[in-house]
């Protein structure tokens, strides 16, 4: 059975004033404030080439050969040059460590080749013979010892370096305890980090590590989180940012656009633009020059409430109209561009895997098609954003 994409969205915005449906510049404040200065960005502002992808997560490696072909023509029609797909543990040696069953991931690799697409691994997701007893039945919990998490992303490496993989993302949001369970730990994912970078590199000297993709939250003991500053802040004071190429953050905005200002500070404002930014901590722990890359970034188009639509949008919107999400895909590419800081930017999903029956989670709905196979408007507008940011993608 075909798994869901992993992606779980976690903004809990303020009371709306506005949301911004044109594409270019742009301003946008909280009720009763002003808006905050600065100047947002607008297309055609790239100052730098910048890495483009769609994210897939867990759902490539399932699909039969024309939905494959299908997702991956998808990323060529767009320009985009890079592709982010799950390479689960718990898929490649399900029942022990004898043995490892790479047949679905091949399959990808080799359509992606054939297509001329780079491909970012996400390694992660432990087999039940690897967690830890106090975390049994989710997949995404941390393995009991991070040394076989290595051998296994070792063995990815020796596999996929001489087919052109070198780029690697190990974890995903490890600072939520949906993908990091029984809570956000640091010191632990820093072992892991360590562990499993050292195995890619002794592996393929070439190999480019990227930390796990940080979840835009706030922290919060209760549910176990850790806001992406103070998960950075505690990594890198354990060393994890001397043992990457670069982090990877998931600055969901919706229903604002990504080149929005505002008094309080979007996921996006949090890359940089805040004084509590993600590079004010890279700064403070001596790498500021660590690149970005947004490993995920989207918006759903269909959930359980109401959707926002422009300046009548409901206070607390669960997903956002078709054209809303077209024009949040045009403007993340040059925002992205126009950020020194930021070196790729990868839109989640391709397809949605939901129909309107299944409008409970909006989790389905991040697709720039629809689960028929039509087009979204935002697709289109995805594609003329990667061209003018960067035709090369």
């Amino acid at each position: 059975m075909a798994r869901k994409p992993r992606r779980w969205q976690h903004l809990a915005m303020a009371l709306l004033s506005c949301v911004i449906l044109t594409i270019g510049p742009a301003s946008c404040s909280s009720p009763g404030s002003p808006a905050s200065a600065g100047t947002p960005t607008s297309p055609g502002t790239a100052a730098k080439p910048l890495k483009t992808g769609i994210a897939y997560g867990d759902t490539l490696v399932w699909k039969d050969d024309r939905d494959l072909a299908a997702g991956l023509d998808d990323a060529v029609y767009t320009g985009a040059g890079w592709i982010r797909v799950d390479l689960a543990w718990s898929d490649i040696q399900p029942d022990s460590a004898t043995g490892y069953a790479w047949q679905g991931f091949d399959r990808v690799v080799a359509a992606a080749r054939r297509r001329g697409l780079q491909v970012l691994p996400t390694l992660g997701y432990v087999p039940q013979w690897a967690r830890r007893d106090s975390c049994a039945s989710q997949d995404s919990c941390p393995p009991a010892d991070p040394g076989l998490f290595a051998r296994f992303a070792a063995a990815a490496a020796q596999r996929y370096a001489p087919q052109g993989v070198h780029t690697w993302q190990v974890w995903n949001e490890p600072n939520i305890t949906i993908y990091w369970g029984p809570k956000a730990d640091p010191a632990g994912y820093t072992r892991l980090l360590d562990a499993a970078s050292k195995a890619l590199r002794g592996t393929d000297p070439s190999a480019v590590v990227l930390m796990g993709g940080l979840a835009a939250v706030h922290t919060d003991p209760a549910k176990g989180w850790m806001s992406q500053n103070d998960f950075l802040a505690a990594a890198c004071k354990l060393g994890a940012t001397t043992m990457v190429n670069a982090i990877s953050y998931h600055p969901y905005t919706y229903p604002y656009l990504p080149s929005a200002r505002t008094d309080f500070g979007t996921p996006w404002e949090r890359i940089s633009s805040t004084k509590d930014s993600l590079v004010s901590v890279l700064s403070a722990c001596g790498t500021p020059n660590l690149p970005i890359w947004l490993t995920e970034t989207g918006a759903p188009t269909n959930g359980p409430g109401e959707a926002a639509d422009g300046p009548n949008a409901a206070s607390n919107p669960t997903h956002v109209t078709e054209a809303l999400q077209a024009a949040i895909a045009a403007d993340a590419v040059p925002a992205a561009a126009a950020d020194p800081h930021v070196a790729a930017v990868f839109w989640y999903t391709d397809r949605d895997t939901g129909q309107d029956a299944d409008r409970a989670n909006n989790e389905l709905f991040f697709g720039l098609r629809r689960h028929d196979g039509s087009p979204k408007p935002s697709l289109d507008a995805f594609k003329a954003a990667v061209k003018e940011a960067n035709p090369r993608g």
